[in-house]
């Protein structure tokens, strides 16, 4: 991945941000750097794609830094000179620990980090204690910018040299779309503007609506038509639904328990579930789960599997894009992502700045044609593999799962909810042209869950599942762990075996049951059609307020008609008027 040298570019580079390159030790440019560096520098706008981990976030925080240092005055304690946003909050942390590296040499500067967890009163402290950069996610940004009183946000932006928008083409999607209208319609017009991804939007009005004025447009690639690093080797299997869990067991084994893996999942609920299956039968491997609706912490989850040297990461679509994490080894996608687009960043979380990296796409043997879907859709090409089921370890993981499920009703629940979520989300998935739900087997699905009873929700009527094995247990006598929730449940079974009817749970107003952007987005239209209600009745109450003067001008009319008239008539009588 050599390239060009630091101290070669056109417009060379302050004392403190090549200090802080070397300590990085980065001694050579990567061409996204080299590509994107030189034209931010000379006031350009750019839209940047490059492979995952080739080094984008160095790309925009050099010329960042440069524009900002380089300004004839100095920058007052609140003025702000740049902002990055990212769409998650691991990633904004993630940018700002390396942009204080280079702020430790470059004394001048002050950043803050806005990404939620914490009070809008405290975030406004962060930045009356002193900031010229901000790093934040869209949903704290636009907080800020709106809705904080004891500081001015939208007075400190005047100033705003740079925008950066990393991951653009999640940011510039219709989930983050009213949120990033509205950070936009804050900032200085005459700016420059940065955006970067693995897999780039390049539709006219979404750049434009970035405000990028003539843009131009870097596409990096190490190979013509591959969307992914050279040094990434991609891999799919082919296997039964009941056999996939007892299969990626002995795969991790095979490979070895001191190496480190990303598994990603395709819901919240089988995150839950599955890390405390795949812990109970990995005992001396650490397992880490992240997911999106853990909020604060996922963090320290995060931190602590950066930091260790193995371990597990299961985790949802939430780490898909652009973490550095070092060495991780292999990327294991236990479900097709739920959009095209995320199995490049998924893969993308191994093989990055020019280390060797695997990545293992398990399919079901319904889901082959999603093979040739990736090659021609995201220009991947995958090598089949073939791993073999062993009965002994299938028995052996339903074996697991059911007594997990039997010794505590917490994960007899989580079992459920899992097999729930993953239906309803296969069945609204993006490909659901070549991944249909009515394809599966769902008896061997469900044993692959190692459920102990056949669940029954909509999408199971009328459905085969005779390869299901039930196990023969009254599930009523299974209890939970927690004697205060086990009680609860008893006195509610008491209830129903005399009434026939559970009773039903006072469920608790949440304060928040969907994404945040989705609330937004909601809230939006919710006002513009207030508005155009408004504005109809008002048309309508002018229309009929000219009515009323038309009439009211053709009422007077007829009257000084009429006056004429008989004016005439009288003329006529007493013969002053002749015809």
């Amino acid at each position: 991945m050599k390239t060009q040298n630091w101290k070669e570019l056109e417009s060379p580079l302050s004392d403190s941000v090549l200090k802080t390159i070397e300590e990085l030790n980065f001694p050579y440019m990567t061409p996204v750097q080299a590509a994107s560096i030189p034209l931010l520098l000379n006031g350009k706008d750019v839209a940047a794609e490059a492979v995952t981990g080739s080094g984008k976030t160095i790309a925009f925080l050099v010329p960042l830094l440069e524009i900002l240092q380089k300004r004839s005055e100095k920058w007052k304690p609140t003025e702000i000179g740049a902002i990055i946003i990212s769409p998650t909050r691991e990633l904004a942390v993630q940018i700002s620990e390396i942009l204080q590296k280079f702020l430790n040499n470059i004394p001048g500067l002050k950043q803050v980090l806005l990404v939620g967890g914490t009070t809008i009163a405290i975030d406004a402290d962060k930045i009356q204690a002193g900031a010229n950069i901000i790093v934040a996610t869209p949903g704290r940004l636009e907080d800020m910018l709106c809705n904080c009183k004891s500081i001015n946000l939208i007075a400190c932006v005047k100033s705003l040299e740079i925008l950066i928008l990393d991951e653009a083409d999640r940011l510039l999607d219709l989930g983050f779309s009213a949120t990033l209208d509205t950070i936009l319609s804050y900032l200085p017009r005459l700016r420059r503007t940065g955006l970067f991804s693995a897999t780039q939007t390049k539709e006219l009005q979404q750049l434009i609506r970035a405000g990028l004025r003539n843009p131009t447009l870097i596409t990096v690639k190490e190979k013509p038509n591959i969307s992914t690093p050279s040094n990434l080797k991609n891999n799919y299997v082919i296997v039964s639904a009941e056999y996939k869990l007892s299969i990626m067991i002995d795969f991790i084994r095979h490979k070895g328990i001191n190496l480190k893996y990303m598994i990603f999942l395709s819901t919240c609920a089988c995150v839950d579930y599955f890390s405390h299956v795949i812990q109970t039968m990995l005992p001396s491997i650490q397992v880490f789960a992240i997911h999106g609706k853990m909020k604060s912490k996922r963090y320290k989850v995060f931190n602590d599997f950066r930091s260790t040297e193995s371990g597990i990461l299961i985790c949802t679509d939430v780490m898909a894009r652009g973490i550095d994490i070092l060495e991780v080894d292999w990327v294991l996608q236990y479900d097709p992502p739920c959009s095209a687009s995320s199995f490049v960043h998924r893969c993308g979380r191994t093989a990055r700045i020019g280390n060797e990296g695997n990545a293992l796409l398990f399919l079901l043997e319904t889901e082959d044609a999603y093979v040739e879907f990736i090659k021609k859709n995201q220009k991947v090409d995958l090598q089949q593999i073939v791993l073999e089921p062993s009965i002994i370890s299938y028995e052996n993981c339903l074996k697991y799962m059911r007594n997990l499920q039997k010794q505590d009703r917490f994960l007899f629940d989580k079992a459920n909810r899992a097999f729930v979520s993953y239906i309803q989300a296969y069945n609204k998935h993006e490909c659901n042209l070549i991944l249909r739900l009515k394809d599966i087997d769902l008896g061997k699905l469900a044993m692959g869950f190692g459920l102990l009873k056949m669940l029954r929700m909509p999408e199971l009527k009328g459905k085969d599942t005779t390869n299901f094995e039930e196990e023969d247990i009254d599930i009523n006598l299974l209890a939970y762990s927690d004697k205060q929730k086990e009680k609860s449940r008893l006195e509610k079974l008491k209830v129903f075996q005399n009434t026939g009817v559970w009773p039903k749970t006072q469920k608790r107003k949440c304060k928040q049951t969907e994404p945040w952007s989705e609330t937004k987005k909601r809230k939006i239209e919710k006002q513009e059609n207030r508005k155009r209600r408004k504005e109809k009745k008002l048309k309508q109450k002018m229309s009929a307020n000219m009515t009323k003067k038309q009439k009211r001008k053709i009422n007077e009319q007829d009257i000084e008609d009429l006056a004429k008239d008989i004016a005439l008539i009288k003329k006529l009588k007493k013969k002053k008027v002749y015809f």
